[in-house]
């Protein structure tokens, strides 16, 4: 290594110093967006290579250790000596900032990660790094430990196979969490398939043994149809061409509904803001629709002006644009600001758009009757907020006859319950605090907004008064100045009615008051489901895990165990609560969940081949007085009939058992009762001894199991669930917009089939069944 080593590296430390200083202004955050986000970069890195032509698979893997490895199979990073740094050039690429191949034209036309900050920062923010480079006919390896060079790049090995391989751990100094997340990654690495079609991802998480490979031939225009959850009115139309530099592919369709899903990317790197390309896009869309209206729209329409908002309505679209050297606000890319993209991309769509009308009439007239529609739609809205103003103008009050409002004119303290039924609504008027609470009761359920347009829901009563006593108007007359108060909370019972009235009213002010919860203005009341009374004590719980926690603080004198404290006591039988918890979740998914338990219990059976596994499951069920009917064992899977008490149980354990998150949770769990559990319970039955406690608390106890708001009287609502002393709150945000999105058009949304998938995926995890 060159002597002037030592020199370089105080230079490189001081700049990787300042990452994790401030790693926010690297990477967005240090919660868990920030956490994927260096995944995100060293995965462009590979992506940069697929587009520059020299890469056609990445592979992406979550190891049981806690580290993610991304390997492709493009060039590798060059490793011969940099020019003025006197290292190795793969060395500056993971130790000096704004370094990498993206700053020379010649190696990348375009690029992601036009920073250069990319896997450098990623090392500074890693524990540990291992960087493998196959090139040359060798494979060369470097480790770093939070972006010091613990070794030299050295020659480990030969090959005859080109590709960077990167192991990193993220430090947990830095970051909020280290536990990766299978979905948020996946649907990254699912969207840059479809923007890269010559490109196969696979992605793997050994922690659970789940693998999934990303390869669409068909590229943006299967993106949008994926997208799509209605029912479509066009097929896709696809728009590609390159202007100046810029390379444009845009893939857009129409459904029946009223929502527009329109997803952004730069250079393969979501834009979630949007930004000049959008801006484009839309203002292309715009002028094609409206041009084409104007020149086919028969006489009774010849006054209806369409508007942007029209012709988006029912529109999923996916825009994505390739730029030598765009400008990004903020290093987490989340919107384009370079100028000259916006007139590339208006051009483009409004003449290839009008082409396209000119040559497929039948689309175009499709594509009119529905912007037409939506325009009527919003004028007929218009006239019902009108009218709606006009009434209240004229009424003695103009708030709502059945808002008992608060005497507080001070919309920071004050606050609106928005209460199921007039039963628990005349409760919470008897209960609350006058001067700052009001109290809203809501006749049955509300509209469900997904399903209809603004005109109709205008028409709802329920909804009108709520959006009277709030004051702060909808859509384009939104202001939160007016807004009358700043906690808006949604009280309902604890069964599916009230679950399903909670999810409406969600839909309505994510869908038309979404700045009341971006602004955490918007909260859940956690009403008690239980009251546990014993003598003069008397206690409200929360759920069935509260009681469980109080039943085991108080039944555990009962139990009598030498060497360990009371407190101690308590911890330990709450961990045996929650392993009892993960049990009852595999018994939904498993049938003997007894056997699953000696499994779980007796884990380095796992080692054994299957048929001396089945021996040692065979003797076990003979001490259970069962009494094996059939069998079946192969390498694969043990599967048996087994008669039991109950009739005729069938059980196969395989890697489906063994891979199962619950499994592998009751394996960590009962590791841990196992480093706690006092000497005199080493030969016991833990579950059983926890049940004896529970049952030993609830002697002499009445325990209520509240249905419903109305079952309380006022004092008992006001102490539980309205009182600020004692209540709890439960705040709605919005931590991913697109992502809520998707569910509410899932579950509330008119497509049936994609929510009927979900419920036959799902049933097992259903932990309240009201029937």
């Amino acid at each position: 290594m060159n002597k002037n080593y030592g020199a370089e590296n105080i230079k490189v430390l001081k700049g990787l110093e300042a990452v994790r200083k401030r790693p926010g202004m690297y990477i967005g955050d240090t919660s868990v967006g920030g956490l994927h986000h260096l995944i995100y970069e060293v995965v462009d890195n590979s992506i940069d290579e697929a587009m520059a032509g020299y890469c056609s698979k990445i592979e992406i893997t979550l190891t049981k250790e806690g580290s993610a490895i991304i390997s492709d199979n493009g060039r590798g990073i060059p490793v011969d000596m940099h020019p003025t740094e006197n290292i190795p050039a793969a060395t500056v690429v993971l130790t000096v900032l704004h370094a990498g191949g993206k700053f020379d034209k010649d190696t990348y036309k375009v690029s992601g990660g036009l920073h250069g900050v990319g896997v450098s920062v990623v090392n500074a923010l890693s524990k540990k790094l291992i960087m493998t480079i196959k090139r040359d006919g060798n494979i060369y390896r470097q480790e770093f430990k939070k972006g010091i060079p613990q070794t030299d790049l050295i020659v480990i090995g030969e090959t005859n196979r080109t590709g960077t391989t990167i192991e990193f751990w993220p430090d947990e100094e830095i970051f909020e969490t280290v536990e990766f997340k299978f979905d948020i990654l996946s649907k990254r690495f699912r969207e840059l398939a479809y923007l890269n079609p010559n490109i196969t991802i696979v992605f793997k998480d050994e922690r659970v043994g789940k693998k999934e490979t990303y390869h669409f031939e068909g590229g943006l225009k299967q993106f949008v149809e994926d997208l799509n959850k209605k029912t479509e009115l066009i097929k896709p139309i696809l728009i590609s061409d390159k202007i100046e530099d810029v390379e444009v592919d845009i893939a857009l369709m129409y459904n029946d509904g009223y929502d527009e899903k329109v997803l952004s990317f730069v250079n393969n790197i979501r834009t979630p803001d949007g930004g000049t390309h959008e801006s484009g896009f839309r203002g292309g869309l715009t002028r094609a629709i409206s041009n084409y209206v104007t020149k086919n729209v028969g006489v009774r329409e010849k006054n209806v002006k369409i508007t942007g908002d029209d012709v988006r309505e029912g529109l999923v679209a996916v825009i994505s644009v390739r730029v030598p050297e765009p400008q990004f606000e903020g290093q987490t890319k989340g919107k384009l600001g370079s100028s000259y993209v916006k007139p590339i991309v208006q051009k483009l769509i409004y003449e290839k758009l009008t082409k396209y009308f000119e040559e497929n009439p039948i689309d175009a007239k499709t594509v009119m009757q529905k912007a037409l529609m939506a325009a009527r739609g919003r004028e007929a809205a218009k006239k019902a907020r009108e009218l709606t103003r006009r009434k209240d103008a004229m009424s003695v009050g103009t708030l709502p006859g059945k808002l008992a409002d608060c005497q507080s004119r001070d919309a920071s303290i004050s606050e609106l319950y928005l209460v199921e039924g007039d039963s628990a609504g005349g409760s919470a008027k008897q209960g609350r605090d006058r001067v700052f609470q009001a109290i809203l009761p809501l006749k049955g359920k509300i509209l469900n907004v997904e399903k209809a347009r603004l005109d109709k829901i205008l028409k709802s009563d329920e909804i009108k008064n709520i959006i009277t006593a709030l004051g702060c108007g909808i859509g384009e007359e939104f202001d939160e100045e007016k807004l009358r108060y700043h906690k808006i909370i949604i009280m309902t019972d604890a069964d599916v009615d009230g679950s399903h009235i909670q999810t409406l009213l969600l839909t309505f002010f994510f869908r038309f008051l979404r700045t009341v919860v971006e602004k955490g203005y918007l909260y859940i009341a956690q009403p008690p489901l239980y009251r546990y009374k014993k003598g003069k004590t008397e206690v409200y719980l929360k759920d069935d895990a509260a009681l469980s926690e109080f039943l085991i603080e108080n039944g555990i004198d009962s139990l009598n165990i030498t060497g360990m404290g009371k407190k101690d006591l308590v911890e330990f039988f709450k961990i045996v609560a929650h392993y009892r918890m993960i049990l009852k979740e595999l018994e939904k998914r498993f049938s003997l969940i007894e056997v699953v338990r000696y499994l779980i219990e007796n884990r380095d059976l796992i080692a054994l081949e299957n048929k001396e596994l089945f021996k040692k499951i065979e003797n076990y069920l003979n001490t259970l007085g069962y009494n094996i009917l059939s069998s079946n064992i192969d390498d694969e899977k043990i599967h048996l009939y087994v008669q039991t008490e109950d009739g005729l149980e069938e059980i196969v354990i395989d890697d489906t058992l063994f891979t199962n998150p619950f499994y592998n949770e009751a394996l960590f769990i009962y590791d841990k009762i196992l480093e706690r559990v006092p000497e005199d319970l080493k030969e016991k039955d833990i579950v059983s001894i926890l049940e004896e406690i529970e049952k030993s608390a609830k002697k002499g106890a009445y325990i209520q199991r509240y249905k419903g708001l109305g079952e309380m009287n006022p004092e008992q609502l006001w102490e539980t669930t309205m009182d600020p002393e004692n209540r709890r709150l439960l705040k709605v945000t919005v931590e991913n917009a697109e992502s809520a999105s998707d569910v509410f058009s899932l579950f509330m949304g008119d497509e049936v089939e994609p929510r009927k998938k979900y419920i036959e995926e799902h049933a097992k995890d259903v932990k309240h069944l009201d029937v």
